[in-house]
């Protein structure tokens, strides 16, 4: 990936465009001739501040996962309890999809681009890696036996909730409520 540099405005108003453009659209279906005209810039113009459309795809998805882990941290910070903060991820997600109506843009990232060597493929991979790194930190901390195991449930579990969004049913309340339950059964004491 190309040296990151701060964004001018054009730059800003490039990712923006982008943003909402692959959002909607998809990667693949959207070209930069599109995305300078959505941000009323020349094609040049978005060159100079990218390089390549796969640099613009990484800046986009980077910028995404940044919002979405300030918003999960500061649902985890906001938590009563350390068993609480374990499903706190699931909070952030209601929050979240209420403006993000496509389901999962890291998803959908790695549906269009396989190529695991894509900047942006690693972006997306590593929000998900991230994700289950942070359950298993938070289990941890709550003091369930096996934090490992329970991260790769609690991940799953969220991850699916977040693919059916785009769907007509919400299983994020069932499966908030699944997460939680199984956070209890690993920090409540046993008969």
């Amino acid at each position: 990936m190309q040296e990151t540099r701060p964004l001018t405005p054009a730059g800003r108003r490039i990712v923006a465009a982008a943003e909402e453009l692959f959002y909607a659209r998809g990667i693949t279906a959207v070209g930069v001739d599109l995305i300078a005209e959505h941000s009323g810039v020349t094609k040049r113009t978005l060159y100079n501040q990218f390089g390549s459309k796969d640099h613009l795809v990484a800046v986009y998805l980077a910028e995404r996962d940044r919002r979405w882990r300030s918003l999960v941290r500061a649902t985890v910070d906001a938590a009563a309890t350390p068993a609480e903060a374990v499903t706190a991820p699931f909070e952030a997600l209601r929050t979240w999809s209420r403006t993000n109506l496509r389901g999962c843009a890291f998803i959908n990232a790695l549906a269009e681009l396989p190529d695991p060597s894509h900047p942006a493929h690693r972006i997306a991979a590593n929000q998900k890696l991230w994700l289950l790194s942070l359950f298993e930190e938070l289990a941890a901390a709550a003091g369930c036996p096996q934090p490992t195991t329970l991260a790769t449930q609690l991940l799953t579990l969220h991850e699916g909730a977040v693919s059916t969004r785009p769907l007509p049913l919400d299983c994020l309340p069932a499966s908030t409520d699944l997460a939680r339950r199984l956070v209890r059964a690993g920090t409540e004491p046993g008969p």
